[in-house]
């Protein structure tokens, strides 16, 4: 058995079987505790509910529950291995949504592929969350179902595998940009994968400023142009485009920007020598990029290239999203997540990386010294002041775009709270 198989079995494993359990936030050690949990005491706060709906969110966990929803038809980079087996993974996002900012889950596993079942049973559960995180969904089923469930439902629902990826990439991306004085309405891109990451990269990106024509859209059987029959789905042919390249390697000729959501080793040192000066690449396939770190600098001292994994500088890691988007989402009661709140998380995350980095997050990384540049284009997940920079951000945006129930007046009075929360 390898070591880190040993290990992750026995951190799985002891002192008790999963990652998560249920804590009770109210005493319940006397018979006058026990007469207000449940019977007769119980009946007041369901008189109240029944009376207003709103007081869910006074007398229960609803307004800081989200639900983790999977059926394990695209877990991590594994594949379809099936619900059960997507637990320890949902139960994981559950470790990441506390630890990071208190947020409680319940993780949902389905035993369906349906995605027509899969919206009917989030939507009769609606009543007992205040949002919906849908996780390792395979495309192109994710798209319809986050699509109709924003539709249907009142709570923010939002794809982690579409949009986490997206926002920190997007927050890369901009800063990466800022080293190379590269302008976005400019820029040449490239993004390999059209899964549900790729598609959710691509928009974002078009929102944020890159021109549609200057994006090359790949998939397994090359470039995506106008025409292609093979392998088309409607999410394909909104970046069907005109050109003359077949290939990845003929897309990636001249391109200021790779993002790789796909498959290891498809991109070659050949291919990206072949790129423009002061390449940007974001190479995410996990566990193993589409060209490792070494070969990448090695091809290239002046590339920008950042990865999955937490071995190597920029690590595009989805735990600097979803616990602080929703944390902003929940604090305001946002009806939904639009682009201008993953946008506002993004912008956040990009300016947050440019100041001077604390010493406690040097410490949580043996030592290192982190500092605006070339290896250091977003922040370290470990940084407590993400949930200070990201969660107002988010709740902001959703204010001035008036879809928040309960708008904030002072924020510096959000900003202490949520500090205190994760000193908790």
């Amino acid at each position: 058995m390898d070591e880190l198989k040993e290990k992750a079995l026995k951190y799985h494993q002891e002192p008790k079987p999963g990652k998560i359990e249920v804590i009770s936030s109210k005493p319940c050690k006397t018979a006058e505790d026990l007469s207000l949990a449940y019977t007769p005491g119980v009946a007041k706060p369901v008189l109240e509910i029944a009376a207003e709906p709103e007081n869910a969110y006074k007398y229960t966990s609803k307004g800081n529950l989200v639900a983790v929803v999977s059926n394990g038809t695209a877990i991590l980079g594994l594949g379809d291995k099936g619900p059960l087996a997507s637990k320890p993974v949902m139960e994981g996002k559950g470790i990441l949504f506390k630890q990071f900012a208190d947020i409680d889950v319940f993780d949902i596993e389905l035993d369906t592929k349906d995605p027509d079942k899969i919206i009917e049973i989030v939507k009769i559960m609606e009543p007992t969350f205040g949002g919906i995180n849908l996780e390792d969904i395979k495309g192109p089923e994710c798209f319809h179902i986050e699509k109709k469930l924003k539709e249907i439902c009142n709570i923010p629902v939002f794809h982690d595998d579409q949009h986490g990826t997206a926002i920190i990439s997007a927050a890369g991306l901009l800063n990466a940009l800022k080293i190379t004085g590269k302008k976005i309405e400019e820029i040449k891109m490239v993004v390999n994968g059209a899964g549900a990451a790729g598609i959710a990269c691509s928009r974002l990106f078009l929102t944020m400023g890159v021109n549609k024509s200057n994006i090359l859209l790949c998939d397994s059987k090359g470039v995506i142009y106008e025409g292609r029959d093979a392998g088309m789905t409607p999410e394909k042919e909104e970046f069907a485009c005109r050109t003359e390249c077949r290939t990845l390697s003929d897309a990636m000729k001249n391109a200021d920007v790779f993002v790789g959501v796909s498959v290891k080793d498809c991109v070659s040192s050949e291919m990206l020598k072949s790129m423009a000066k002061d390449p940007i690449v974001f190479a995410m396939a996990n566990p193993d990029p589409e060209i490792t770190y070494p070969e990448a600098i090695a091809a290239r001292n002046d590339v920008i290239m950042a990865t999955g994994r937490s071995d190597y500088p920029n690590q595009i890691n989805n735990v600097l999203g979803f616990p602080f988007i929703f944390r902003g989402a929940l604090d305001v009661r946002a009806g939904s997540i639009t682009e201008k709140m993953k946008i506002a998380a993004a912008e956040a995350l990009a300016e947050l990386a440019r100041e001077e980095v604390p010493e406690e997050v040097s410490k949580a990384y043996n030592g290192k010294k982190f500092t605006f540049g070339r290896e250091y284009i977003v922040p370290k997940p470990f940084d407590r002041r993400v949930i200070e920079w990201v969660a107002p951000a988010v709740a902001k945006a959703a204010c001035d775009e008036g879809i928040a129930k309960y708008p904030i007046s002072d924020w510096d009075a959000y900003r202490e709270q949520l500090k205190t929360r994760i000193k908790r």
